[in-house]
């Protein structure tokens, strides 16, 4: 994923999460995205599979940070293989 993208991907979920749109989710996904970016750089592999685990979980809070986390890995995972 291009510097660009990533701040700009970063931007974006910011801006949504301080509107009350989804702020679970989107805390999820900006934590997502820098994991994928930043990789084993960015906390642990313990801390990387509860996050993951995560969107299995009863509560809607932690569902949608687990859902957030595992859409902003595949954005940059995605955006990684684009380039």
């Amino acid at each position: 994923m291009r510097e660009k993208t990533f701040h700009h991907e970063i931007r974006k979920a910011h801006i949504r999460r301080e509107r009350g749109e989804q702020p679970d989710y989107w805390l999820g996904y900006e934590r997502g995205l820098i994991r994928g970016i930043r990789g084993e750089q960015f906390g642990t592999e313990q801390e990387h599979e509860l996050w993951l685990g995560l969107a299995a979980e009863a509560d809607a809070a932690l569902r949608e940070r687990g859902r957030g986390y595992r859409d902003g890995l595949v954005m940059a995972t995605a955006a990684e293989e684009a380039a």
